[in-house]
This record gives structure tokens, sequence and C-alpha cells, in this order.
């Protein structure tokens, strides 16, 4: 075989590979004009379980479409569905779209991880779980929990569960400046008041396991047959919702139970967010010096919202309520319980 001299060759000897097509690849997507708007309801090893025009209508299991990449999907988020939206067994749709949303709850699995995990979306309102006994009350998880809600754009709602164990006064004292909505149940009485509390919106529940979260829901929801369980001690109980779930309330509207937490980390949360949710100290603290953590003294000497208090600008139990708040986000509460 002869060898041709590399020094005869011009450009006309070069051998191109062709393309593997002719026509240029385009990054117009479909419009999907033809889509339907759902809330997800459910979520499970890359399926999302939605529920059409979020009414208590025909549920669809859905895959993320292609284009979405990985943006996150969680329970509560409105999004639009293609495909096969029959609810058929074995049907499968996709999902194209997710709307911008409206509220967010947020939680870190401590104060010092930088990952942020969504937990719902979309949510009115959070309904926070702690019972009066049997586990005793952690006032600083509901003070977390509290931070979240108004960091997220969610309105807070007390439940105080087992008064047949206990009375709720204290926590109705400890709570009366943040004038929140506050509902009492017990475990032979059915939570009528409750349900007329939630009735028409989406409200998420979050509690530690024990304090009777589940079993709410199950009377909330009576076709919901949640799991229930015994909890020797705070937190070291069995978490008897694993993953969170959208359930439609026979009123209309949607409760979200969420999974039994030990701990509501709140590293994405800064002290502006949850001034912001008390609108007569929102103006006064941007006149604070930059990276004021409105604690007040020793911390903060020069915070404006003491000004604001002192002249009757505003209450000085609200103060001390939003102080309290700001230092169960910093770790600084009073209450080792997160």
């Amino acid at each position: 075989m002869s060898r041709r001299d590399w020094r005869k060759l011009d450009e006309s000897d070069v051998r191109v590979r062709p393309g593997k097509g002719s026509r240029p690849r385009s990054k117009r997507r479909p419009e999907h004009s033809d889509a339907v708007s759902a809330m997800v309801t459910g979520v499970d090893r890359g399926r999302w379980t939605c529920a059409l025009e979020a009414t208590h209508g025909r549920e669809v299991i859905a895959m993320r479409a292609r284009e979405l990449g990985r943006t996150p999907i969680v329970v509560g988020d409105q999004v639009d569905l293609v495909g096969d939206t029959s609810g058929r067994p074995d049907s499968l749709a996709r999902i194209v779209r997710v709307h911008p949303r409206t509220s967010v709850l947020r939680r870190t699995a401590d104060d010092d991880d930088p990952y942020e995990r969504v937990v719902v979306a979309n949510a009115e309102r959070l309904l926070i779980v702690t019972a009066l006994a049997d586990p005793p009350p952690r006032t600083g998880f509901v003070d977390r929990c509290l931070v979240a809600a108004y960091a997220g754009g969610l309105e807070p709602v007390l439940c105080f569960t087992k008064s047949d164990l206990a009375d709720a006064e204290e926590l109705i004292a400890r709570y009366a400046e943040l004038e929140l909505p506050i509902e009492i149940t017990r475990f032979d009485q059915e939570p009528a008041s409750l349900a007329g509390e939630l009735a028409g919106r989406v409200t998420a529940l979050v509690g530690h396991s024990g304090v009777g979260k589940s079993t709410l829901v199950n009377r909330l929801v009576p076709d919901a047959v949640l799991a229930t369980g015994e909890v020797s001690a705070v937190g070291k109980g069995r978490h008897t919702s694993v993953a969170a779930v959208a359930l439609p309330l026979p009123a209309g509207g949607w409760v979200i139970d969420t999974p039994g937490i030990r701990s509501f980390g709140l590293a994405h949360v800064t002290p502006d967010d949850i001034v912001s949710a008390f609108p007569e100290f929102a103006e006064a603290a941007e006149e604070c010096p930059s990276g004021c953590g409105h604690l007040g003294e020793p911390a903060d000497p020069d915070c404006a919202l003491d000004e604001l208090a002192g002249t009757g600008g505003a209450t000085a139990g609200r103060l001390t309520s939003l102080r309290r708040l700001l230092a169960s986000r910093a770790g600084l509460d009073e209450h080792a319980d997160r």
C-alpha cells in the first residue's frame, strides 16, 4: 500500500464528517396552549400526583417534562399539564410549567446548613400544632415555625392539642401580643371550630411527632386514614407522616400534612424577613444601622425599634414578642428546643 506524501496534500484532500442533520437545532420550545392547570398534591420517586384545576376533581399522575430540567416541584405548586390527563390507571401526563409561588414554607436541617428545602408551596396558612402535654409543649419550636411562616408569606395559626391533659392559658398568654388565631382541641371532641377556620383555604400543618397532628387530619379529612403512633419522648417517636400530602377538606380547601420533624433550621431567614411581618416596625427598621439584628441591648444598642416603642408608635409587648422570634431565629432563645 502506498503512502501519500503529506507535503503534496491540500484542503481538498481533507475529509469532513457530515453533521447529524441538515437543519440547525432550534431553541424554541412548544407553547403548550392546550395545557390544563392542576395543583400538586403528592410527590413520590419522580412522579407527581396532581389535582386538576386545584379542585376536588380527578387526580393525575405526571412526570416532569424534559424542558423543565431539574426545576423543583413540591406539594402545593400550581402546574400546567399536557398529555394523558384522564387519570386512568397506568396513564401518565407531563408537567410543562410551574407557576410563580405566592408563598413558600422553607426549612434547613440546622441553622448552619446552607441548603434550604422547600416543604410546601402556595399555602395561605401554616397551622402550628403543639400538644399541651404528653409530650410537653416546645415553645422554641413553635417560635421557629412562626419565623418560617412570616418569612415565607404564610399566615400562622396556633393549634394546641390534648387540652384534656393540661390548661392552655399560659401558652395563650405567651402569644397574645402576636394576635394570632388560636385553636384548642382534645381527643374526645370533634374539632368543629378548627374545621371552620380551615374551610376554603390551603393550610399546611407542621408539628413534632406525637402532638396529635395526624389524629387531627384524620378527623378533618375522614377519608385520609393516616397512621397514628405513640411517642415515648419528645422528638423520638415514630414519624407517622413520611412525606407532605395535600388532602381535600369536605367543606372546600386543602390541608397539607407535612412529616413530623425534630428541628426547624432557619439558616435562610434574615432578621429583616421577620421584621417585615410586623407593619408597625418595618419602616422604623430601615433607620437601623447596617447589620442590625434588631435584638436591642446589648447586641444592638442603636436599634431604632426601641425609640419607636418608647414614643408610643408600637406597644412594648409587640416589640418583646418580635424580639423573642428574632432571638429564636438567631439561636439565642432561652429554650433549647428547636
